[in-house]
């Protein structure tokens, strides 16, 4: 399976006019999966629904603020090979072919691109128990990390800053509480330092949260005393309506 072409305005590069001004950044991937099940049963689940994950790898573009090409492949293979969980079931991508490109980075002199190609078994994923649930350590780079936040079932994300941590989160399952009110599957919020929220699972099955945070982060259980309990502004839907 192949998407190609998925281009995102973001910030990617060292130099200062690039970690202030977004450029364009494309992305084409291949995943390598066994999709005979998806061909015979005719299921999602057995196989990777591209559609949501374009949204996925667009919402890591924006969020993650890459230093070098290198960061954004890395991450992106990362997570396209982590393994699958109940929120978001798929086919598990056994390798992954990834190239990032800048096409304006030069000025038109040249275009400058990066691939590189991981395998799943290559691959090691940490996961730390927490009272909600788990965090997978999906990838940390030098300025900000990649996490899934698992709920369980009746569990509860607490409100939770330390007053210099901002981010993004992805909202992946269907059925979670944002401070008392129902989120959409594929919709993402700001995190700014100063606000905290919660998270609440009502349903009989793990939700999960994607979160990017700067600098890099698991986030904690407590909040500041100082901080300011509401709700993020409005949200960004990153997936196609179904």
């Amino acid at each position: 399976m192949q998407l190609r072409g998925l281009t995102v305005d973001c910030i990617v590069g060292l130099y200062n006019r690039e970690r202030v001004t977004p450029q364009p950044l494309r992305l084409d991937v291949a995943l390598f999966l066994d999709a005979r099940q998806a061909a015979v049963g005719g299921k999602l689940a057995n196989t990777v629904h591209y559609g949501r994950l374009a949204g996925e790898l667009r919402f890591l573009l924006d969020a993650c603020r890459f230093e070098l090409l290198e960061s954004a492949a890395e991450a992106v293979c990362r997570y396209i090979l982590a393994p699958p969980t109940d929120a978001a079931p798929h086919a598990r991508v056994r390798a992954a072919t990834v190239r990032v490109t800048k096409p304006e980075a030069l000025g038109g002199w040249a275009i400058p691109s990066l691939q590189v190609h991981r395998t799943a078994e290559e691959m090691l994923f940490r996961t730390e128990e927490k009272p909600f649930g788990r965090v997978d350590v999906i990838h940390e780079g030098a300025t900000y990390g990649i996490y899934r936040l698992r709920v369980d079932s009746g569990g509860r994300i607490p409100v939770r800053t330390d007053g210099h941590t901002e981010g993004c989160e992805l909202v992946l399952g269907a059925g979670l509480l944002l401070q008392g009110q129902p989120v959409s599957r594929g919709m993402a919020f700001h995190v700014p330092r100063d606000r905290v929220h919660r998270y609440d699972n009502p349903t009989t099955t793990e939700q999960t949260v994607l979160g990017v945070y700067r600098p890099r982060l698991v986030p904690q259980g407590e909040g500041s005393p100082d901080a300011v309990e509401a709700a993020p502004g409005p949200g960004t839907l990153y997936y196609l309506p179904e």
